[in-house]
C-alpha cells in the first residue's frame, strides 16, 4: 500500500460507515466479505439464570457452555424456562426442549459434546475440560508476560481436540505467537481460527494486528474492515481506534521515504 490512504484511516477520528464497501476491489477481499456471512448457528442454547436456577448454579452453566460451544451454538442468559427446581434448566432452540440439572463442567460439557453430532463419552468429557482449564491457565501467563509458558499451555489444549471453543484456543495462541515475534506461526493460528469459525470477530482482528506487525497494510486494512463488517459498534472501541490510528501511522512513515 505504497502512497495510498487506507479506508479505514481516511475518516479518523470517526471511523467508516460499515455500509461502505469500496475499500478494496481485489478479490481476495470479496471472497472474504461473502464469507463472513457463510455459516449461521445452527442452534442456540438458553441458560436461565432466574433467582432458582441462579442458586443452583446456573453462570457456571453459562460460562462453561459459552466456552465450549462450537461455532455453530450460540449461548445465551435467559429468563425463567419453567420447571423451577429441578435446574439449573437450558433450554435447545430450535428443537424448544429444556433439560434440566444442567449444573456442573461435566454435565454441559457433556450437552456440548451431544449438540455436536458426536457420541457422549467421558473420555471426551474429561478432555474438554481439561482443555478449557488449560486455556484459561495460558490467560494467565499471557496477563503476566509469561509467553512461552502461555504457548506451551495452549499447544497442550489444542492436542486435546476438545468439543467446541478450539477457534478461541488458536485465536489466543496467535496473540502469544505475536507477542514472542513469531509472525508466521501467529498468522498460521489466526487463519485457523477463521477456518474453525468464519465470524469469530476477535480472530479477524488477530489477523489484522499480525499483518500489520508484517507491514502488510493491505491485509491488515481487510481484516479491520472485515471485522468492522461483522460488528460496526467496534467503531466506537477505543483499541479499534488505536489499531486504526497505528496502521494511519505506518502509513506516513511510509508515504515520507
Amino acid at each position: 500500500m505504497k502512497g495510498s490512504v487506507c479506508f479505514l484511516c481516511a475518516s479518523l477520528p470517526f471511523l467508516p460507515n460499515p455500509n461502505h464497501t469500496s475499500f478494496s476491489s481485489s478479490s481476495d477481499s470479496i471472497s472474504k466479505r461473502s464469507s463472513i456471512h457463510a455459516q449461521t448457528h445452527h442452534q442456540e442454547i438458553r441458560v436461565c439464570t432466574n433467582r432458582t436456577c441462579r442458586r443452583q448454579g446456573s453462570f457456571l452453566a453459562l460460562e462453561i457452555l459459552s466456552a465450549l460451544a462450537p461455532p455453530t451454538i450460540v449461548v445465551n442468559p435467559s429468563g425463567c424456562l419453567g420447571k423451577c427446581g429441578a435446574g439449573p434448566n437450558v433450554a435447545v432452540l430450535p428443537d424448544g426442549f429444556v433439560i434440566g440439572h444442567c449444573g456442573t463442567p461435566a454435565r454441559a460439557a457433556d450437552l456440548i459434546i451431544q449438540l455436536s453430532g458426536r457420541d457422549s463419552d467421558s473420555v471426551g468429557v474429561s478432555k474438554s475440560l481439561e482443555a478449557l482449564a488449560l486455556r484459561k491457565r495460558a490467560q494467565c501467563e499471557l496477563e503476566d508476560g509469561n509467553f512461552s509458558q502461555a504457548e506451551l499451555l495452549l499447544a497442550q489444549a489444542i492436542d486435546l481436540i476438545p468439543c467446541g471453543g478450539i477457534h478461541i484456543i488458536f485465536k489466543d495462541r496467535s496473540v502469544v505467537r505475536l507477542a514472542l515475534g513469531n509472525h508466521s506461526g501467529a498468522l498460521e493460528d489466526a487463519n485457523e481460527a477463521l477456518r474453525v469459525a468464519p465470524q469469530y470477530l476477535e480472530a479477524y482482528i488477530c489477523q489484522g494486528d499480525v499483518f500489520l506487525a508484517m507491514d502488510k497494510f493491505d491485509s491488515a486494512e481487510i481484516s479491520y474492515s472485515t471485522a468492522l463488517e461483522i460488528d460496526p459498534s467496534i467503531r466506537r472501541s477505543k483499541s479499534f481506534k488505536a489499531r486504526v490510528a497505528k496502521l494511519q501511522e505506518k502509513l506516513s512513515a511510509v508515504r515520507t521515504q
